[in-house]
């Protein structure tokens, strides 16, 4: 799978995202042969687990009964050519396998190719930042109770059958999830509601559950094994968290506050209108665009195309007579630091602004040299 389609077929994005995306949950039979499923098997799932160097106690996780195991239980100090390492120890981890406990491998979306080709397609998609996470469960035996995520979720069942329990409620929009404690998992169960619908995942099949929908899963008739994307796109409140930077060189933001007890709080009141203007003038403005449009592009890495032993020829440029194309966003912003310099590679802006589609760069620097503002050298 590389594309959306891929993923969603025989549902087309165009249907997802008006009907699904952000507002209901969407449940994807296998089509025949399971091609979905063929993201991972048992043998690259062992092959990866193998590879005992790349684990450490923040991407492999053990989960018992609702409550992740203590690392110092699953691990143990590992000799290596730098020294001693604290390491998931794999006969630690398969004494735990042997009484029920679930696995779980974070940040798998770089390590298998199946999985990594289906990444950058949902990245573009969704304007977010995604992550792969594998999860080895058996039948009987719960690794989380009842939750939500704050991501979208699009899990993939490639071995084995997996219950799904899907609740009517949702929680708003979180950002964050509470510390886990006997009294979370009592208030999550109270604010579920009652259950919508349970779903039997089997090999091939698809899930998408909206951020904050309250679910749980469980593991049926033997052993399985899924896939789940995670899609997190930015919020406002990090585009809040831009603004300080942005309005640095306002005046009207560094000037002091006014005290509040002055003209009955009249001349602070009016201070306050003016801030909230120049806020509301700023939200609606090109250049708040523009920093939405980065931040979400910065979400988006592109790809690496590694191609040793071939290393690319640097293109280099010099500032021109004529006058530059006009281009907008992000894309005005690269080409201007381009400009802005004596001589520039075409490489270095690549790197320098990553969060703009290399093609794009490529283009618009054709651009440039066609109308004379830049010259190669």
């Amino acid at each position: 799978m590389r594309t959306l389609d891929d993923l969603l077929a025989p549902i087309t994005p165009k249907v997802f995202h008006a009907d699904v995306d952000d507002r209901k949950p969407l449940y994807i039979p296998a089509a025949p042969g399971a091609p979905k499923a063929a993201l991972l098997d048992w043998d690259r799932f062992n092959a990866l687990l193998d590879q005992t160097s790349i684990w450490t106690t923040q991407n492999l996780k053990v989960v018992f009964n609702g409550q992740r195991v203590p690392p110092r239980q699953y691990c143990h100090e590992a000799a290596t050519g730098v020294g001693p390492v604290t390491r998931p120890s794999p006969a630690k981890i398969k004494l735990m396998m042997a009484q029920g406990a679930s696995l779980i491998l974070d940040e798998v979306q770089d390590l298998i190719p199946a999985i990594r080709a289906l990444a950058p397609a949902l990245g573009q998609a969704f304007r977010g930042q995604v992550s792969a996470n594998l999860y080895c469960s058996f039948d009987g035996v719960q690794a989380f109770g009842t939750h939500y995520d704050t991501h979208h979720v699009f899990a993939v069942q490639c071995a084995g059958e997996k219950v799904w329990t899907l609740y009517r409620n949702r929680a708003d929009a979180p950002v964050s999830f509470p510390v886990d404690s006997p009294e979370t998992r009592a208030w999550l169960s109270e604010q579920r509601g009652e259950v919508m619908e349970q779903v039997r995942m089997q090999p091939g099949d698809v899930l998408y559950l909206p951020r904050g929908w309250y679910h749980e899963a469980l593991a049926i008739e033997g052993a399985s094994l899924h896939v789940t994307y995670s899609i997190t796109p930015a919020t406002g409140l990090d585009l809040v968290k831009r603004i300080e930077a942005i309005v640095q060189d306002d005046p009207v933001f560094r000037h002091f506050l006014r005290p509040a007890a002055l003209e009955d709080g009249a001349v602070l009141r009016a201070q306050l209108t003016e801030i909230g203007r120049r806020l509301q003038a700023l939200a609606a403005s090109d250049l708040m665009l523009e920093e939405a449009e980065i931040m979400q592009g910065r979400l988006v890495p592109a790809e690496p195309g590694y191609a040793l032993p071939e290393r690319p020829p640097l293109t280099v440029y010099a500032r021109g007579a004529g006058s530059p194309p006009a281009f907008s966003g992000p894309l005005a912003i690269a080409l201007g630091w381009a400009l802005e310099q004596p001589r520039f590679a075409v490489e270095d802006l690549i790197a320098q602004f990553d969060f703009v589609p290399e093609t794009e760069l490529r283009a618009a620097v054709a651009s440039a040299e066609t109308s004379g503002a830049v010259v190669r050298v």
